[in-house]
């Protein structure tokens, strides 16, 4: 006979994916909103970096200066949503400004007008895109899921996301030859609609499960000042540095690789998108066979180390053989174990503090420290550009970088873990004296 909990028994199914029978709705619908949330950015992040290209590698880091800006802009505007209002009207209105955005760049790039400013723009609006909604969707799954149910979902979830990011950039290398820049973009927009139907259905489970929607309150600017407080959350803001280090090493040495090796527009968004399938297969695969395993019997500390170790091992080689095959082997493996392992385990972590942070701090952290990490190392890696340092040397650089980010990981979820092992045993109440 099947175990019981406080919900009841628990069905075979239920024993064996680890989701309980009042939770496959809410599931359902996540799976579907990072679906269709992650699908969209999939079908603009091969035009992103073919916006890149085109401006110019000596001028990307005058793009991720630009983002940086727009961040710091944009963060005030969030802040005073999530301050003001409910998640029933800020996360619609969120999610209803990106679709707007779209639809006024679908008409921009079917006119064929005013390029020259359309193009740097565009990179930088999915920059700021790509964080942000992102940020905002793990915002509101800490908000509506409790720990325990993180460790259990979240692999689901973000294999949601991977299923997503899959298709979307596959939609790509299939579509863009043959409807245009333009179309995908509609395209873009009308899966952020469906996002946005899934949040409308997941508000009353959540407000259900886990109390009242309320106002967060708070001061607008209060993420900034939460994370200078809190030491767990410096930790997590320096993690995230050092992921954002090692991905600007490798955007830059990618982005000089494709710019010698391609000139015709299509083919560099093609080749983009590709790469991107690769990404996301092998993510798939990794959450399949990997991520829940690991997070629910040994807690987040392993999938924070365990990508940065591989990055490292990769950068080792690198250095030893520097080749642009390695080079691309790398960066697939790098963008998949951040988002099979690395993203999972991170975003378990604001499940433990409170509601103004898991939405401020987060956003701030999540938008403005890591586009800050671009800006900075962009312009480091421009010089090193400028300086034609060998790629072999880069690598040893990458190597120090990613080292010191698996110790960074094994700090943090330590620290987590030991946080939770304290709650419970508090929690567990005194035997009785006999």
């Amino acid at each position: 006979m099947p175990p019981e909990t406080a919900q009841g028994p628990r069905s075979r199914l239920a024993l064996l994916t680890g989701v309980a029978h009042d939770e496959r709705a809410a599931l359902a619908w996540s799976f579907l909103y990072f679906f269709s949330l992650l699908c969209a950015y999939g079908l603009l992040r091969p035009l992103r970096e073919e916006m890149g290209v085109r401006h110019g590698v000596a001028n990307l880091q005058w793009l991720f200066s630009g983002t940086f800006v727009c961040m710091l802009l944009a963060q005030p505007l969030y802040g005073a949503l999530v301050s003001r209002f409910q998640r029933r009207v800020f996360l619609p209105v969120v999610y209803g400004f990106f679709i707007a955005c779209l639809l006024v760049f679908y008409g921009v790039f079917l006119l064929d007008r005013g390029m020259t400013i359309a193009v740097p723009a565009f990179f930088i609006w999915v920059s700021v895109f790509n964080l942000f909604v992102v940020s905002v969707f793990w915002s509101f799954m800490s908000d509506i899921f409790t720990t325990d149910q993180a460790k259990r979902l979240y692999g689901i979830i973000a294999a949601g996301g991977t299923c997503g990011a899959l298709a979307g950039p596959l939609l790509t290398a299939v579509l863009v030859e043959r409807v245009g820049v333009p179309q995908l973009m509609l395209i873009s927009a009308l899966l952020l609609a469906g996002a946005l139907v899934a949040i409308l259905r997941l508000l009353p489970w959540a407000t259900e499960r886990r109390g009242a929607d309320r106002a967060i309150g708070g001061t607008v600017l209060a993420g900034a000042r939460l994370v200078v407080g809190s030491p767990f959350l410096r930790l997590i803001a320096g993690l995230l540095l050092l992921y954002v280090t090692v991905n600007t090493i490798l955007y830059y040495q990618q982005a000089a690789v494709v710019a010698a090796a391609f000139t015709d527009s299509a083919a560099r968004a093609a080749y983009f998108a590709r790469i991107d399938f690769a990404v996301n297969a092998l993510t798939v695969v990794t959450q399949i066979a990997v991520t829940r395993v690991l997070l629910t019997r040994f807690g987040v500390t392993p999938l924070l180390m365990l990508s940065p170790l591989v990055v490292a091992t990769g950068f080792a080689w690198l250095a030893a053989s520097p080749t642009p095959l390695l080079l691309a082997g790398i960066q697939v493996v790098h963008r998949a174990g951040n988002f099979s392992l690395i993203a999972p385990a991170r975003e378990s972590l604001f499940t433990r503090v409170d509601r103004e942070s898991r939405y401020k701090a987060k956003a701030f952290i999540d938008t403005a420290i890591y586009r800050g990490g671009d800006l900075v190392n962009g312009w480091v890696m421009a010089g090193i550009v400028a300086a034609k340092m060998p790629l072999g040397e880069v690598a040893i650089i990458g190597l120090v970088v990613a080292s010191a980010w698996a110790v960074l990981g094994w700090r943090v979820g330590r620290t987590h873990d030991q946080h939770l092992a304290s709650a419970g045993a508090a929690a567990t109440p005194a035997p009785a004296n006999s």
